[in-house]
């Protein structure tokens, strides 16, 4: 898995590519997190357009940062999943708990 980070307007962009199966990866996107809660941001936008699989480990790991970001009073908002990860989040009823958006523009609006 990569992922590349960026901070805008107090929402902490995440854009992950490959596979999010935990282990040393899942890591670094919490190290990430953690790093941008000090700059006062509450919300996350997770661009997961280029997310090809995720197992459980990998689902521990955006729980893991939504709980994080609720804690504090913000949002993680799930960017453009592929249909298998879509279908995947619906069989895990995660999509009753993640709001999952199509645009950066859509996240800021529902702020």
């Amino acid at each position: 898995m990569n992922f590349a980070q960026e901070i805008k307007n107090k929402t902490l962009i995440l854009r992950v590519s490959g596979d999010l199966i935990g282990e040393d990866n899942g890591t670094q996107l919490v190290s990430a997190v953690n790093d941008s809660m000090t700059h006062q941001v509450i919300v996350c936008i997770i661009d997961i357009s280029g997310l090809r699989y995720i197992n459980s480990s990998g689902i521990g790991v955006l729980i893991t940062i939504l709980t994080k970001f609720r804690n504090k009073g913000g949002e993680v908002y799930l960017m453009n999943p592929s249909e298998s990860v879509k279908k995947l989040l619906l069989i895990t009823k995660l999509n009753s708990i993640f709001q999952i958006i199509q645009s950066e523009e859509e996240a800021i609006a529902k702020k």
